[in-house]
């Protein structure tokens, strides 16, 4: 029997959802939105049969799991309900606002005895595919050193909607693009951080030239208080070292998106380059490996298919695989949450100027 699967909220990233829990062979049965009427629109858009205005109407109902697609701070809330209402949970990025509440949820998964996973979907891009079978069969040896880099010339999601407004999203730049710090994470088989030391900068972050292509609609009466770009370093207790820059508007040539790391057996990088900032026909995606053969400088190009969503629907593929038993999890709890503690202690740092203790 087909798993069940609920939708909560009708935002950009149900399209993603949709086709990957449906590539997975889930039945997508009902969406709620506490905008009934955006429920109801992406419900005949797409062939859903039953939508509410009421998060709680669907938890009551037979659905085996929920995606959450929702503000960063109800991710917590709506997950931990959902994981006591004995539901499967798909939760979109970030995982909540900060580490404390990923504790929340980690015990109500626990007590539930069900899958909580998030959509770190760089993690199943094809180059992440093929770098991580060059990490796991011992081509690259052990990662010592890497570098982050998530960095947008003009990308700021809207002016005084949630997405910068730090009681709803959490903060900026750091916790929205996090991606490419959980790749580097995952590369290095995430180790628990040690230590962070960070800084932020708000430069541009209420210049409307500095807005990107997509994200949703100025609100002149809301709230722009989070950074724009974010800066730092992170140890590990396995003496592995990370750096990240992450930003919304930075005076950069194009947007970037990567992951470059320094192995004791080959060096590597996953790396996207934009035209614009923004999905657009100009991308041009890398994945090389950088080796020494016969006492001379190789570098590898490793040849993927194509894949312009990013891995967002393999993503929500793999968690329908995993709820299953058909494949394992791309992502767990305990990894989200030291993600999480990195990204506190680099807010914390940026306050304080000082390196913060995870």
């Amino acid at each position: 029997m087909a798993t069940k699967v609920g939708i909560i909220g009708a935002g950009g990233m149900v399209k993603y959802h949709l086709q990957g829990f449906r590539a997975g062979g889930a039945e997508i049965v009902a969406i709620a939105d506490i905008n009934k009427e955006a429920a109801e629109k992406v419900a005949k858009e797409n062939g859903i049969a039953t939508s509410y205005g009421d998060v709680a109407e669907l938890l009551a109902s037979d659905v085996d799991a929920v995606s959450v697609i929702v503000p960063n701070k109800f991710h917590a809330p709506i997950s931990i309900q959902a994981l006591n209402a004995g539901k499967h949970v798909f939760c979109e990025k970030p995982p909540s606002l900060n580490a404390s509440e990923v504790e929340e949820m980690i015990a109500a998964a626990e007590k539930s005895g069900k899958h909580m996973m998030f959509n770190f979907n760089n993690r199943a891009r094809p180059e992440s595919y093929a770098m991580m079978k060059a990490i796991e069969d011992g081509t690259v040896g052990k990662i010592n050193s890497a570098q982050s880099r998530w960095i947008r010339r003009t990308g700021i999601p809207g002016f005084g909607g949630w997405f910068t407004t730090k009681a709803l999203s959490g903060g900026g730049p750091l916790i929205d693009l996090l991606h490419m710090l959980d790749l580097t994470m995952y590369f290095m088989g995430y180790p628990e951080p040690s230590h962070v030391m960070a800084q932020t900068f708000d430069d541009f972050i209420s210049d409307t030239s500095f807005k990107g292509p997509w994200g949703i609609p100025d609100n002149a009466e809301g709230t722009t208080d989070v950074e724009s770009a974010a800066h730092g370093f992170v140890s590990f207790k396995t003496g592995q070292v990370a750096s990240f820059q992450i930003s919304w508007a930075e005076m950069i040539k194009r947007e970037e998106v990567s992951v470059t790391f320094q192995g004791t057996k080959a060096g590597g990088k996953v790396e996207r380059l934009f035209g614009t900032d923004g999905l657009d026909d100009t991308a041009i995606d890398t994945c090389e490996l950088y080796v020494q053969e016969d006492g001379k400088s190789v570098d590898k190009t490793i040849t993927v298919e194509e894949c312009e969503d990013m891995g967002r629907i393999r993503s929500a593929q793999n968690f329908i695989a995993t709820i299953e038993g058909v494949e394992q999890p791309l992502n767990t709890p305990d990894q989200a949450l030291r993600l999480m503690k990195v990204i506190d202690a680099a807010y914390k740092s940026a306050e304080t100027g000082a390196p913060v203790a995870c």
